[in-house]
């Protein structure tokens, strides 16, 4: 079982968004490989963030951040599907409040595709 670890400090925020980017309607993925000592397969360390300002209230934040992290939990049970060996921030954007869960879905699939 994979445990997810959500990146607690400023600077392994800023080292993570000066690594690679992809974007799409629904989020946007930054990731960066992580160092040799925080390689632990057991471990993804992901975090998920939404912009207070670009979307609306808490309840819909908070919805939209359950929904992305039930994606990447059933994407993690995936053998090959989230490389470990990153370290991800996934930035929610407000089509996904609406997004249906299989476009959701697919569309998250090929960004991690495209990051591994």
């Amino acid at each position: 079982m994979v445990k997810l670890e959500s990146l607690k400090k400023d600077n392994q925020f800023k080292l993570v968004l000066s690594g690679k980017k992809i974007h799409n309607n629904f989020f946007s993925v930054f990731a960066k490989k992580n160092s040799k000592d925080n390689k632990n397969k057991n471990v993804l360390r992901i975090s998920f963030v939404m912009k207070k300002r670009e979307i609306g209230n808490a309840v819909k934040r908070n919805k939209i951040r359950r929904k992305l992290k039930a994606i990447v939990i059933k994407l993690v049970k995936i053998k090959g599907a989230i490389n470990r060996d990153y370290t991800y921030i996934v930035f929610g954007k407000s089509k996904t409040y609406k997004g249906n869960y299989t476009i959701l879905y697919n569309e998250m699939t090929k960004t991690f595709k495209k990051i591994n």
